[in-house]
Order: structure tokens, then C-alpha cells, then sequence
């Protein structure tokens, strides 16, 4: 009875992925085959999210529920804040996403799809498989970036420019570590054998997650609040990050930075992580 209960609940585990993966396989197959579609999907996400967030942070100073939420409610996000983010922006995916997206169409084979979806076990243990990866990867360029003066000053300065992110700031970022980060996100889930649509989920939640972590804000839905013990970075953490920069590297989970006796807790304010002046002055490594 046991071994009947076992498969039949393994077959409903394979069945959950199943209609959406039959539905975006027949409908959207030349899409989603494409090269291009997984450079679509990711800038796609990445836009929406910043003007959701810029939206908030436009209406911030004027609507105290939404400012209550903001790490820094005394220092409002500005056009020329904006401009400028979104300029190189703009300017990065112009001149480096962009001609590597048609590389990887002129290049790259269509992307095979599979009939079966992932079940939803291994769909959910791929993307953080992927994130326990990335995490790792990113743990250790960041750290190398900012204990190497020559790299911190050809390649990372130009992210630390704002010591209160906002989303925009995000990818406010020089050429170099763009592709780096593009890179792993990209290969990462071709390491671990993800199914597309595995691959697919991951690269969303990577750029969720990233934008999340440069919001400027301190939601209760937030990822940090959501996972317990401490466990998860969060805008808090990476706020501290960029007022403190030789501190909480990691972009997903604390332990590398606990085990690498980088990690420093926000302080504990209505939503802000407030410091003192010399702390927030403080050198740049």
C-alpha cells in the first residue's frame, strides 16, 4: 500500500509542471527555441522591476507609506539620480548585452525542449543548486574586486559611486562585471544540467533578487524577512555593503560572509540601517 501511495505521488509530482510546459511548448515553441529568449526574458524582468520600484521611490517622498518602508526616508531618490543610473543603464546594455545577445543568435544552436517538465522537486532544487553556485562565484569575484585596489578601481568603483542604492543602481555597474555576473547566471544552470525551464525560472529569480537587494527598501514580503535564522542578504545587508564596503559580499545567503568574518548586521532602526558619519565615510578598500 505504502509503494502504491509512493508512485502514486511521485506521478503527481512529474504532472505539476506538465499543462504550463505543454502550453508554452505549443504556443510560444519558436520563442522559447530561440537563443535570444533567455536575454529577452532577463532585461525584460529587469525593467519592469526597476519602474515598479522607481515608481515607489517618485511617490516616496510625498506618500509616508510608502517612505516608512525606505532604508534612508531622509534622503529622497532624484531625477538626476535617475538620469544617470539609467544612462549607463542603457549605455551598458547598448554597447556589451546587445551584441553579445546576437552573438549568441548567429552562433548558438536553438535551444532543444525537452516533452517532459521538470518535476517540481527538481525544478525547485535547481534554481537553488544554481543560487548556492552563483552564490559562491560572486562571494569570491566581489571580495577579490574590493581587497585588490587595481581591480576595485578599474572595474567595481564605478557601483560604489552611491552609498544609498536605489533599484536603478543595480546595474549602475562597468562592463566587465556585467558580463561576469551575466556569465555565471548563464552557465551556471548548464553546469548543474537545469531543464530550460529550470534555467529560465533561475535567471528571473536572479534578477528579482539582485534588484531587491539595491531597492533602497525594507519591506515585510521581502526575501530577507522571509527566510529565517538570518540566513538570506537582503537590501539592509547590501545597504551596509555600500556604506561599509568591505563588508557582506555575498549576494543570496550569509554564511560565506559569516565564515569569512565579513558579515555585519544592519542596525536595527523603524526599516533603516542607520550608521554613523565616520562609519558611513568610511574608506573604500
Amino acid at each position: 500500500m505504502s509503494d502504491v501511495q509512493n508512485v502514486t505521488g511521485g506521478q503527481s509530482q512529474d504532472l505539476v509542471l506538465q499543462p504550463l510546459w505543454d502550453y508554452l511548448h505549443q504556443n510560444h515553441h519558436d520563442l522559447l527555441r530561440s537563443p535570444l529568449f533567455p536575454v529577452v526574458l532577463s532585461v525584460t524582468t529587469y525593467f519592469v522591476l526597476v519602474g515598479l520600484y522607481t515608481v515607489l521611490d517618485l511617490l516616496a517622498p510625498s506618500w509616508p507609506f510608502i517612505n516608512r518602508y525606505r532604508l534612508h526616508p531622509d534622503k529622497p531618490v532624484t531625477w538626476p539620480n535617475i538620469w544617470m543610473t539609467l544612462g549607463v543603464t542603457i549605455y551598458n546594455h547598448l554597447f556589451f548585452i546587445f551584441p553579445a545577445a546576437v552573438a549568441q543568435w548567429l552562433w548558438r544552436p536553438p535551444t532543444p525542449l525537452p516533452p517532459e517538465a521538470p518535476t517540481l522537486w527538481s525544478f525547485f532544487l535547481g534554481i537553488l543548486g544554481c543560487m548556492f553556485v552563483f552564490d559562491f562565484q560572486y562571494y569570491l569575484w566581489h571580495l577579490l574586486h574590493h581587497r585588490v585596489p587595481w581591480l576595485y578601481r578599474t572595474f567595481h568603483a564605478v557601483h560604489h559611486q552611491y552609498n544609498q542604492p536605489f533599484s536603478l543602481v543595480t546595474q549602475y555597474l562597468s562592463g566587465w562585471e556585467l558580463f561576469s555576473v551575466g556569465f555565471w547566471a548563464t552557465i551556471d544552470p548548464i553546469l548543474l544540467q537545469c531543464h530550460c525551464l529550470t534555467t529560465w525560472g533561475f535567471m528571473v529569480f536572479n534578477v528579482y533578487v539582485s534588484t531587491e537587494d539595491h531597492c533602497g527598501y525594507d519591506f515585510p514580503w521581502a526575501m530577507h524577512n522571509l527566510v529565517p535564522f538570518g540566513l538570506w542578504g537582503g537590501a539592509p545587508k547590501h545597504d551596509v555593503h555600500h556604506q561599509r564596503p568591505g563588508t557582506n559580499f555575498a549576494p543570496f545567503f550569509a554564511h560565506w560572509d559569516w565564515l569569512g568574518g565579513t558579515h555585519i548586521a544592519p542596525a536595527q532602526s523603524s526599516h533603516a540601517a542607520k550608521w554613523e558619519p565616520d562609519e558611513m565615510n568610511e574608506k573604500k578598500e
